[in-house]
């Protein structure tokens, strides 16, 4: 007899159902960033808002807070950004969290004021993050908007930062914000109008690091952004050019109704080609790899669009008859009787006959098949395997013609 779970094991169950696990990394990815800038933000509290005001220029400002605290700042405010796309299932926030969080553990293990505590929580949390990367799976337009806003406003505070801290060695030289943002983004655009240059060695390396980071930031955002409606357009381009040409010995499934559903599903576990024609705006539940059209399937074109011709059989499955009659005739017309039998499911046992008359090669009553099974188990009749075929399927050749 298998052991019931603990109460503690129940209770952590409980808790995962109502925090998912993307909820609560990113949760605890906020969390390392602002415990990683949070002694920034305490230099910035412990000194009167007068102090701050009485500082002449920006030099001044970084002598007071450090220049090494600058990374530690972009770090932890962009941790705290990309949790939101954790929260949206985005395999690029992943990637990206991944990368900071390397980046803060080395900083926090081997920076001066080393913080072991913290380094290791952001090594658990990695951990924690490559244990479940596959619950981050998707790309979305809004994370890799997401990401290129991180990515260009860190670089833009680094261009920004650095080009004030090395403004004597830039001709003219660079006092204000406003010089120094212009520089900024004219290098990381790689425009370079050489109104401003680099004398010295060292804010020549700096220039060049703007100009490599910039190029980088701004082709992966463009990917990050452009990449899955590119992605999408281009899947749905495929698949509605080459998924006809390669319709060949399947089945093709008409209606969304939860029996079409059920037998979609039945057949593809038996390894069945399966091609689903849907109306435009009705609602479905169809698996997003389905091969699926979009269009009236009492239409011949739609038909032909979705390999009739080639078929094996057509399953006239929604939940109006007059409907399915009408699939079994297009069916007729576009293959001239010689190509895919058809199935017509009979909703109401009324329209059984009617439907008969149209000839399909198979016609399906659940209503008439749950009655006659219950009639023969109450009377002990026997139910063998063809019986249980004649009844499923009540066959339409000339002996179920129009009555006279």
């Amino acid at each position: 007899m298998p052991l019931s779970p603990s109460p503690l094991l129940r209770r952590l169950r409980k808790l995962t159902s109502l925090f998912p696990s993307n909820w609560c990394l990113a949760f605890l990815v906020a969390l390392d960033g602002y415990a990683f800038m949070h002694p920034v933000l305490r230099e910035v509290q412990a000194r009167e808002y007068s102090f701050w005001l009485a500082l002449d220029n920006w030099q001044e400002i970084m002598q007071v807070v450090g220049l090494l605290e600058i990374p530690r700042l972009v770090l932890g405010v962009g941790l705290q950004v990309i949790a939101l796309g954790l929260i949206l299932k985005a395999r690029i926030a992943w990637a990206f969290s991944l990368v900071l969080l390397i980046g803060v553990g080395t900083f926090a293990i081997l920076g001066d004021s080393g913080h072991a505590g913290l380094g290791i929580y952001t090594l658990v949390l990695i951990l924690a993050l490559m244990a479940y990367w596959r619950r981050f799976d998707r790309a979305s337009v809004m994370a890799g908007s997401l990401f290129a806003l991180v990515s260009v406003l860190s670089l833009l505070i680094y261009a920004v930062f650095g080009t004030l801290y090395l403004g004597d060695e830039f001709n003219p030289p660079v006092h204000d914000a406003g010089t120094a943002l212009y520089f900024s983004i004219v290098s990381m655009s790689t425009v370079g109008y050489g109104d401003i240059t680099p004398h010295s060695g060292a804010a020549r390396l700096f220039t060049a690091s703007i100009i490599i980071l910039g190029i980088t930031v701004f082709a992966t955002s463009v990917s990050a952004i452009a990449g899955p409606v590119i992605g999408g357009n281009l899947k749905r381009l495929v698949k509605g050019r080459f998924s006809t040409a390669m319709r060949k010995n399947h089945i093709i499934i008409a209606g969304a109704t939860p029996l079409a559903l059920s037998v979609y599903d039945g057949l593809r576990r038996r390894g069945d080609e399966v091609t689903v024609i849907v109306p435009a705006g009705v609602p479905q539940e169809y698996p997003a790899t389905a091969d699926l059209i979009e269009g009236d399937p009492s239409s011949v074109e739609v038909l032909r669009a979705a390999g009739v011709t080639r078929a094996r059989y057509v399953l006239a499955l929604r939940d109006d008859d007059a409907e399915n009659a009408f699939i079994v005739l297009a069916t007729q017309e576009a293959t001239a009787g010689q190509g895919a039998k058809t199935v017509a499911l009979v909703n109401t046992s009324k329209h059984l006959e009617k439907i008969r008359r149209v000839r399909p090669d198979m016609v399906f009553s659940v209503q008439l098949l749950g009655a006659e099974l219950l009639a023969r188990a109450i009377n002990g009749e026997p139910l063998d395997s063809q019986a249980i075929t004649d009844l499923f399927f009540a066959k339409a050749g000339p002996a179920a013609a129009e009555p006279a």
